[in-house]
């Protein structure tokens, strides 16, 4: 097995973390997920699958990742959420990279492709992202935002992009995903006021139609039917709930009264 630990942050993901941690198997001797609190036996069905379980109560996304980067035993480590699969070729890619030895570069890039329910595979127009997911600890850590996913890598890191994709199945339907969006929207207005970022009254007007363009038109939702058309609305209420969220606390504030507690704990897909 390459010299790599695999690490995954979970939270109530029973349904399809089993799938996650087959895809990975042989590939890795140290898998390990951190769960912040699953109800739903998460913790049984990673065991199951070979994977260290530890328990840490939701810090946020950057921190339960940090978290997650101190419990591995490797230097390389592989980062995937509860929701997003290795498919056969992407598993090989990676596993041929320590064939002989350490990996050349830093850090590399994973092509990740979201697919809708009904999908098997990422529609051949499907939007996709291609963050730092496999790295070297002593080159690059995760953010300690609560909201923005990414690896801070130091300077002079190498940095390369694997040609695999990562299946991406982040929709259980659309009411889940409205549910999980508007959590996340909390989390966001509360990153707003901790960084003293104002948004405008014209944003707060025109951040639905703007950002159901960037959804139905730059991501190419547009060609992906109704669903491409449901998902692109989610996406543009859960931009416009944001900010709607920040401008209300702002008002509030102004007015002597207190805001509402936020509860957009979450965690994993």
């Amino acid at each position: 097995m390459a010299p790599l630990s695999i690490f995954i942050i979970a939270l109530n993901e029973a349904d399809r973390i089993g799938r996650t941690l087959e895809a990975v198997r042989g590939l890795s001797d140290d898998v390990i997920v951190v769960d912040s609190g699953s109800t739903d036996g998460t913790q049984d069905v990673a065991k199951a699958h070979g994977a260290r379980v530890i328990f840490n109560a939701w810090p946020g996304y950057g921190g339960q990742k940090r978290f997650a980067e101190e419990q591995c035993r490797h230097d390389w480590l592989l980062n995937l959420d509860a929701d997003e699969v290795l498919p056969p070729d992407l598993a090989a890619e990676i596993a041929a990279l320590f064939q002989r030895g350490a990996p050349p570069l830093d850090a590399y890039k994973l092509r990740i492709a979201e697919i809708f329910p009904g999908e098997k595979a990422p529609h051949r127009f499907a939007y996709a992202l291609a963050p730092v997911r496999l790295y070297r600890k002593s080159k690059g850590r995760y953010s300690p935002s609560p909201v923005h996913d990414r690896v801070d890598l130091v300077p002079d890191a190498r940095i390369g992009k694997l040609k695999g994709t990562v299946h991406h199945f982040s929709v259980r339907s659309l009411g889940e995903q409205m549910e999980k969006l508007n959590a996340y929207s909390d989390a966001q207005a509360d990153d707003l006021d901790a960084r003293g970022i104002t948004v405008s009254g014209f944003r707060l007007v025109t951040e639905f139609p703007a950002n159901f363009i960037k959804a139905y038109i730059g991501r190419r939702h547009a060609l992906r039917g109704i669903y491409g058309f449901m998902t692109a609305m989610n996406y543009a209420f859960y931009r416009y709930l944001r900010a709607a969220k920040h401008w209300e606390r702002r008002l509030r504030r102004n007015s002597g009264i207190d805001a509402p507690k936020s509860g957009g704990d979450s965690a994993g897909g």
